[in-house]
């Protein structure tokens, strides 16, 4: 199962390796994936511009329509494999300082530093704090955290909840005045009490359905801008 898991990730990065003539050894689930896969225009688009993945037209999509990008020097990428935000972000701002974190391996980018490991352990934040700049503050958290799934749709929906959770306090903690946070969520009944929480301490919060989002997916993306500080809290 876990060689199935890589070949799929390495399609969805561009690799050619995992073709039609192999998916027919495949269960049915994981040839719709495939089939899907070499059907999506996001996908041809993505391996045609050079990014690693689809998603980065989602974070171009939000950056055209919130500009959270622009006159930024350090970001910092949660979940961030295979790369393709990364890729958004210095396509934008080439000199920026972008840290990114995930349990999966992210091959290497030049001018990012990719940490294997998980953000939401001691060990694997306590690695990420260590690589930040001691003498600038982050300008834009940004999250495409999801959890393992297990099957069982709200569940899953909750878990990836928790991991959001964990990304929304990080930014709190650590983002500069102004700063930013844009995260990845699934729909599952939480999500307004969740932004009216960041209301309390950014300027403005919107959800955006990106349309590289599939139609099928229930991953929204939520747009905090303008961090206040924690000093609006309870306001």
């Amino acid at each position: 199962m876990a060689r199935l898991v890589q070949k799929m990730a390495k399609k969805e990065r561009g690799d050619d390796r995992v073709t039609k003539a192999t998916s027919k050894h495949l269960s049915k689930s994981s040839r719709a994936y495939l089939n899907r896969q070499f059907n999506d225009p996001y996908v041809l688009r993505a391996k045609e511009e050079g990014y690693r993945s689809r998603a980065a037209f989602k974070l171009l999509e939000i950056q055209e329509k919130y500009h959270v990008l622009d006159d930024v020097d350090v970001v910092v990428d949660l979940g961030c494999a295979p790369g393709s935000w990364c890729q958004v972000v210095q396509s934008i701002r080439p000199k920026v300082k972008i840290i990114g974190m995930d349990l999966l391996e992210t091959d290497p980018l030049e001018g990012c530093v990719f940490l294997q490991n998980d953000f939401s352990s001691d060990e694997g934040l306590d690695e990420l704090m260590a690589h930040l700049p001691k003498d600038t503050a982050i300008d834009v958290v940004m999250s495409d955290l999801a959890a393992n799934t297990m099957g069982h749709r709200e569940t899953d929906g909750l878990r990836t909840q928790a991991l959001v959770e964990l990304a929304a306090i990080f930014a709190r903690e650590n983002l500069k005045i102004g700063g930013h946070f844009v995260t990845k969520m699934f729909m599952h009944g939480g999500e307004k009490a969740f932004a009216l929480d960041l209301q309390k301490v950014f300027e403005k919060v919107h959800f955006l359905k990106p349309s590289s989002s599939r139609k099928d997916s229930r991953e929204i993306f939520l747009v905090a801008k303008g961090y206040l500080g924690e000093a609006k809290k309870g306001r």
